[in-house]
């Protein structure tokens, strides 16, 4: 496994072989790798010659000064686990690499950045857009791969590829969870026992939810009840509960026939915010 560190490094490692009709793949992570993160390397490694990993805890995706300086920074642990998995090249920038000056453009997505993350953490999906074009730009991918925890991400990044004409394919991977249900989370490490052993609730309210829009049950009574049952946990503090269209990410009134729901949480414990979803076909 290779080390990169420079975009150039990065450019040179992929057009060699891009040359050699060699297929590349791209995972881009921020790092404190867990399960989930190795699902996507396998998959990248079951359909690519060359599999590429970045770690960059980018600063511009950051609305909390405090969630950015305390998120988990493990680059030696990382790296002992990509290799067994199948990376064939590490690229860790610094911020200076990735951002040599600050970045003036801005990206704008509607309706689809209205809502649950982009609505609760403004800003939020521009740095996303951001890094993630710098890192298409300079790793030139043939396929890209994303966790489905973070499916508003995708979605964003689904619709940047398509307006901006990226020669590349977006392929999603199923979310990975604990034993208990937990979606596995980099921020997971920063759970003290108490809020760890509350943590689980969210998924549960996640597929009671599901099993209430299976039966046709109202979503403004979907949503008030999943949050009503969180806010009875102590160490949960719901940020917000949404039932959504999966595709468009817009609040549902009622079900459309044949339309997949996506149902999603964000919730703070212990002063750590994590997020959730699961879809309903």
């Amino acid at each position: 496994m290779q080390i990169l560190t420079t975009a150039a490094g990065l450019h040179a490692y992929t057009e060699q072989a891009r040359q050699s009709g060699k297929r590349v793949g791209l995972v881009p992570t921020m790092g404190a790798l867990h399960a989930g993160h190795i699902q996507l390397v396998q998959a990248a490694g079951a359909e690519c010659n060359e599999v590429v990993v970045s770690i960059f805890v980018n600063p511009t995706q950051f609305n909390n000064a405090d969630d950015f300086r305390l998120y988990p920074r493990v680059p030696e642990a990382d790296a002992e686990m990509l290799a067994p998995a199948g990376c064939t090249a590490l690229f860790i920038p610094s911020v200076d690499e990735m951002y040599p000056s600050p970045a003036v453009l801005r990206f704008d997505f509607g309706s689809l950045e209205r809502v649950m993350e982009g609505a609760h953490r403004p800003g939020h999906f521009n740095g996303v857009a951001t890094v993630v074009s710098k890192l298409f730009h300079m790793a030139r991918p043939h396929r890209a791969y994303f966790g489905q925890k973070d499916w508003q991400q995708v979605a964003v990044i689904r619709q940047l590829v398509a307006d901006l004409s990226f020669d590349l394919e977006i392929v999603t991977c199923p979310t990975i969870r604990e034993a208990d249900g937990l979606a596995m989370s980099s921020r997971n490490r920063r759970l003290d026992p108490a809020a760890r052993a509350a943590a689980p609730r969210l998924h549960q309210v996640l597929a009671t939810a599901a099993a209430q829009v299976q039966q046709g049950i109202a979503p403004a009574q979907v949503r008030a009840e999943a949050e009503a049952t969180l806010r009875r946990e102590p160490l949960i503090t719901p940020e917000y509960v949404e039932v959504a269209d999966a595709q468009t990410l817009q609040p549902l009134t009622g079900y459309v026939p044949a339309r997949p729901v996506v149902l999603c949480l964000a919730a703070h414990l212990g002063g750590v915010r994590l997020i959730d979803n699961v879809v309903v076909d």
